[in-house]
């Protein structure tokens, strides 16, 4: 899929593979990105509300302002992602911040470079749009490779790596291209606290076990 959004193809009733996540999985905490949200296509509400009753749900919706914040936390979302495929700035995220403390910051990326409207951000490292980003209540950021999601090529250890470095109180996330075990034991050597796993769960590569 690489990120290609127009190629993705449903995989089920949203709620059911929740429960499922959960049963087979042990899984209690699910990342949701509203696709439609993040398009400018409306948004999934109702579904993102029931989701929220069913398990520790972080949530991008692509918001940029702060009433779309409270609203996300309205609905019992655990977590408010904001990405910066939908930030206009580095304003933004102060004003969001105020809003929603626990805000986790999700640094979009395509082969390695950021996604964003701002022009201050677009086309940088993911290293150097943490350096324009990083706010002392930011604990918690994801680095998402478009290009990488469900491509099967494996994550990008490098940014994970160098912002780990750099910031090494900041709990960070991985996603896109994570293939199998080896991947996430790769991944926490290089810093990451945690990975969004998807495909390779889908597929039955990464089961309860290899979770253990």
């Amino acid at each position: 899929m690489r990120g290609e959004r127009e190629r993705y193809r449903p995989v089920g009733d949203p709620l059911s593979l929740a429960r499922a996540f959960r049963s087979e999985f042990g899984l209690d905490e699910l990342y949701v990105a509203d696709l439609d949200a993040i398009g400018g296509r409306g948004g999934n509400r109702s579904i993102i509300g029931a989701l929220a009753r069913e398990a520790r749900v972080m949530v991008d919706a692509g918001i940029s302002a702060p009433e779309g914040a409270r609203t996300l936390l309205e609905l019992g979302v655990h977590r408010v992602v904001v990405g910066t495929e939908t930030l206009p700035g580095p304003e933004a995220l102060d004003r969001l911040l105020a809003a929603a403390p626990e805000l986790v910051l999700s640094v979009d990326l395509r082969d390695g470079r950021t996604l964003s409207p701002d022009r201050r951000l677009a086309g940088l490292s993911a290293l150097a749009a943490m350096e324009r980003l990083q706010r002392p209540r930011l604990r918690e950021a994801i680095m998402l490779d478009l290009a990488r999601v469900g491509s099967g090529a494996g994550p990008d250890l490098s940014p994970i790596a160098e912002i780990h470095a750099a910031y090494p109180g900041l709990q960070l996330l991985a996603g896109g291209g994570v293939r199998d075990a080896e991947d996430l034991h790769a991944l926490e050597r290089a810093g990451a606290s945690g990975a969004l796993v998807a495909t390779a769960l889908h597929r039955r590569v990464i089961g309860p076990e290899e979770l253990r």
